[in-house]
């Protein structure tokens, strides 16, 4: 299917499937969940050829996928994303007589997806990106991601037997077929998952277009985390442990990766001692694995930095750690707190926390930011926890950000450039905001009004009368 084929196709299906009732569209959602579990033995042993990622973890991912598109399915029969509010008319309102007016919102027009690497289900053909759309009222083109072209293929056949109206789902493939179809004046939105450098690119090109449409880009961060003196001291060997498994989880390919951690000196060598437990993984593709090597190799010769776990072979992609001080992090921020997608990790040492703050608040955006500490030293934190939060679009509390949950109160984003688009979130229930628009009714017939702004409310939505 070639772009324009896609996005043609997705124009024409657009009116029917935004006005199609909520049970409707919410069972087309649960029968694209239906589709991919029939498929799972063969979508999940396609996935492990082609990102070598292991069955469990893919067998979960798929889970995931198939969790949210039934969560989506779920707001959808609920209706409060239409956010329906009715003014009555009121000759007497304070400034002036108002009028009926009728404001609710509705689908943005077709969505144009970039699928993810690392994230093969959960933020690929039909994952977050797809679901939230779906669930707007949007079609969906897809441009596939090319280190799982197969798997996306079949995905696709899956959703395309589920029963899908034709036009509410596209696949594509290529980076020029992904450009062309950004470009195409029928795509409303985008929404991409992915590096900087790709999603800036992108981004600038949705800007540029005769009718600039929004560009939702979520492009990582290295996801700042702190461990206070009094932590360090009490729980050391569990900070360690857990730093150290969320730095390697799934060989670091997590767009929350712990890349950074301001510590004590003291816990160094207990975090030395977990890492060089952990053996190297097979990455995703060849592609990000030299991406690694190259960044892993040029942030190990920075001036200040000491390796502290480093293979002998250059080229394995095993766990790395480095460290500095303040100071040195300081004098070369925008090179050592640059994002380096893999298992690595640079422990800032400092000697007051109350340093740390001033460094963080010079940071760029994140996804994540994270502060270890004992209950007994909150009265001390308050000025860090608030630059933590300026910083990020989640802080978390001595827990690690890898394994973000779907649920109704995630938000997976965070100011630029971790993504660009700072106010949404792509996980969560919150993610069908991206592709809602709204549109204010005033004084139309009840036959003419859309279902969610009408008297007797035909699909039992949420609505605010007043």
């Amino acid at each position: 299917m070639t772009p324009d084929q896609a996005v043609s196709a997705a124009v024409s299906a657009a009116a029917g499937w935004a006005a199609a009732p909520p049970a409707e569209r919410a069972g087309h959602l649960t029968a694209i969940a239906d589709a991919l579990e029939a498929a799972r033995a063969e979508l999940v042993a396609l996935a492990d050829e082609e990102t070598r990622l292991g069955g469990p973890r893919l067998n979960g991912e798929l889970s995931r996928t198939t969790f949210q598109l039934r969560l989506f399915a779920e707001q959808v029969l609920d209706g409060a994303f239409y956010d329906a509010r009715i003014d009555r008319p009121d000759p007497e309102w304070p400034t002036g007589p108002r009028p009926d007016l009728r404001r609710y919102r509705t689908a943005v027009g077709p969505v144009l997806v970039f699928a993810a690497s690392n994230f093969p289900f959960a933020f690929s053909v039909a994952g977050g990106d797809t679901a939230s759309a779906w669930a707007a009222g949007c079609p969906v083109v897809v441009k596939a991601h090319p280190g799982h072209p197969r798997l996306s293929r079949r995905t696709a056949e899956a959703i395309a037997g589920s029963g899908l109206p034709a036009g509410v789902f596209g696949l594509i493939e290529g980076e020029d077929a992904g450009v062309a179809a950004l470009r195409h004046p029928g795509i409303a939105a985008a929404a991409f998952t992915g590096s900087q450098r790709g999603g800036l690119a992108l981004a600038r090109i949705a800007a540029e277009r005769p009718v600039p449409i929004p560009f939702y880009g979520e492009m990582g961060s290295v996801n700042p985390s702190v461990v206070t003196p009094g932590a360090a001291r009490a729980r050391a060997e569990e900070i360690a442990r857990g730093y150290t498994a969320s730095l390697t989880l799934g060989a670091g390919q997590f767009c929350t990766n712990p890349g950074l951690l301001f510590a004590p000196a003291g816990l160094l060598e207990e975090i030395t001692a977990h890492l060089r437990e952990i053996a190297g993984a097979p990455m995703l593709n060849e592609r990000i694995r030299s991406g690694f090597l190259a960044a892993a190799g040029a942030l190990g010769v920075r001036p200040g930095v000491r390796r502290l776990v480093w293979p002998d072979d250059e080229i394995s992609p095993a766990p790395r750690l480095l460290t500095m001080d303040l100071e040195a992090f300081k004098d070369d921020v925008d090179a050592a707190g640059e994002e380096c997608f893999g298992p690595i990790g640079l422990v800032v040492t400092y000697e007051r926390l109350a340093d740390v703050a001033d460094v963080l608040a010079a940071l760029p955006g994140q996804l994540t930011t994270s502060l270890h500490a004992e209950q007994d030293e909150t009265g001390d934190l308050r000025a860090l926890a608030a630059v933590l939060a300026d910083r990020s679009g989640r802080v978390l509390w001595n827990q690690w950000p890898t394994g973000v949950s779907v649920t109704h109160a995630m938000q997976h984003g965070g100011p630029y450039p971790a993504t660009t688009a700072p106010a949404t979130t792509s996980v969560g229930t919150a993610a069908i905001e991206r592709f809602l628009r709204p549109v204010a009714y005033q004084g139309w017939p009840q036959d003419l009004l859309p279902p969610p702004l009408r008297d007797g409310n035909p699909w039992k939505v949420p609505q605010a009368v007043r």
